[in-house]
């Protein structure tokens, strides 16, 4: 799931929001993507066509393919690696009347045991000169979880995701803006691949293992503000900070601090951003018993941690002749090196007394390669 998570925040260039009451632009990305971290490999192409249809009508598509092979430590601890692969697809259009946005897309997700399908409407409108910008958006997604190797095993689970942003344009240098969402998830919320452990004296390891517990439902909040300051020589700095907080006792904060420079037709983008998060109200990494309590959790994404990204990017754009038939094109690269610690999840795979291994902790890169035709 963190790996999912961290690809999809770093591939917002195929994103189908849109935050002012302007029209896509029509254009065709193709991508490929690589996570490597935690003994798991991500890997995938993406392709995305945007068009416009007359002067207020736009629509377009978005092809994901990930292939996921390896195992990371929660899986080492208690079973095999595996290697499986989803694919997404996504269809969406956009209405634009005077300054008003109307947008709308389906989406949907395909694993060996999983299946997900989710849509989404979104409304932003331009006020002030066309200096402010409101959004709102809905979205609501219902999934069926399987398990390999068990074909009587099914669930679901529906989501709900509300959504308000606000741009604002203070100075013909500085560009802010403010979101919040809200988040409301019910029916089976927990992975059925992964166990607690508990302490078992008449096991070889000093413990046992069970399917985690989890609640049956989740609601979540997170607010975040951004900045977009244009230097004088034509460069840009930009930052951005994010709380989050839910019903499951997660607490969750984040910044970046990024710096744009552009030169002869590059662009070269550097950021860094941290993580840090506190634990679920039923995680521990070790039990006493199994069934201690009501809800029981090992997973590390649920544990108390903190991460640090940086990350490097550069990309050129070529500008061909307003008349032709391709008005310019463009291909970017970025590599982002991740750092993640730990702190009260240990590596049950060390040899060491049970409930005293170390903590775990561990490093993940992302390469990015995507080019754009603009016509």
């Amino acid at each position: 799931m963190l790996a999912f998570l961290l690809l999809c925040l770093s591939f917002m260039c195929f994103s189908f929001s849109v935050s002012a009451a302007v029209l896509p632009q029509d254009r065709s990305d193709v991508m490929y993507h690589r996570y490597e971290g935690d003994g798991v490999t991500i890997d995938g192409p993406s392709v995305l066509l945007r068009k416009q249809i007359g002067n207020h009508v736009s629509v377009s598509a978005n092809y994901y393919v990930d292939t996921v092979s390896g195992a990371s430590i929660d899986v080492r601890a208690t079973a095999s690696p595996y290697t499986e692969q989803r694919r997404e697809t996504t269809v969406g259009t956009d209405f634009l009347h005077e300054k008003t946005l109307l947008s709308l897309s389906y989406t949907n997700s395909s694993e060996n045991d999983f299946e997900a399908n989710s849509v989404y409407v979104g409304v932003s409108q331009d006020f002030f000169g066309d200096l402010s910008t409101i959004s709102l958006s809905y979205a609501k997604g219902w999934d069926e979880v399987g398990r390999r190797g068990d074909e009587n095993f099914l669930e679901e689970a529906d989501r709900q995701k509300f959504g308000f942003a606000w741009t604002q344009v203070l100075t013909k240098s500085l560009i802010m803006g403010f979101n919040a969402e809200h988040i409301s998830d019910e029916g089976y919320l927990n992975n059925p691949y992964r166990f607690y452990r508990y302490r078992d004296n008449d096991s070889a390891r000093g413990y046992s293992t069970a399917t985690e517990l989890y609640p049956q439902t989740r609601s979540s909040n997170a607010y975040s503000l951004n900045a977009n300051y244009y230097l004088p020589y034509r460069a840009a700095i930009y930052a951005d900070a994010r709380i989050y907080s839910d019903s499951w006792g997660i607490d969750a904060s984040n910044a970046r601090l990024g710096y744009l420079h552009p030169y002869n037709g590059f662009l070269l983008d550097i950021f860094v951003r941290y993580y840090s998060q506190e634990k679920a109200d039923f995680y521990q990494d070790l039990f006493d018993r199994p069934n201690q309590f009501n809800f029981m959790a090992r997973d590390k994404e649920m544990s108390t941690y903190s991460g640090l990204t940086v990350g490097i990017g550069l990309s050129y754009e070529w500008e061909f002749s307003q008349t032709a038939m391709i008005k310019k094109s463009s291909i970017h690269f970025e590599y982002d090196y991740m750092n993640f610690d730990y702190e009260d999840f240990r590596d049950a795979t060390a040899d060491a007394p049970v409930g005293e291994e170390p903590l775990f902790g561990f490093s993940a890169s992302v390469i990015k390669l995507y080019g754009s035709i603009f016509y």
